[in-house]
């Protein structure tokens, strides 16, 4: 059954273009080593919780978006592969810039799909 990588993070919204563009490059790299897919999902209706939400979550600011993102495997053993060969990947180390979002604020964990319909 699949494994995925799930993902959310606040991201200054006069960025959504750098963060695009870093996201095909990283799909990219994630895919070369394994990956099914990557999706990446631009918050546009994230309500504010008043106990818990997304944008509570990664601390969101006035002038960021969440944004909501998974990545697709075959397996936990080729996550777990592709993950380390992932990190390794001179494309993937080549970051010029720095990331277009605080890292500090991401929030991420591995799953076990139990359902795919």
């Amino acid at each position: 059954m699949d494994y995925v990588d799930g993902f959310v993070v606040a991201v200054p919204r006069e960025n959504k273009d750098k963060y695009t563009e870093l996201s095909r490059n990283v799909a990219a790299v994630f895919k070369k080593h394994g990956a099914l897919s990557l999706v990446e999902c631009w918050g546009d209706d994230v309500p504010e919780g008043k106990v818990t939400s997304f944008p509570m979550a990664v601390q969101c600011k006035e002038d960021e978006t969440v944004v909501f993102s998974w990545i697709t495997w075959p397996s936990r053993s080729v996550r777990d592969q592709g993950m380390e060969k992932a990190m390794a990947d001179p494309l993937f180390a080549k970051q010029d810039e720095p990331m277009p979002f605080d890292g500090k604020r991401m929030i991420f964990g591995g799953f076990q799909m139990i359902v795919s319909e």
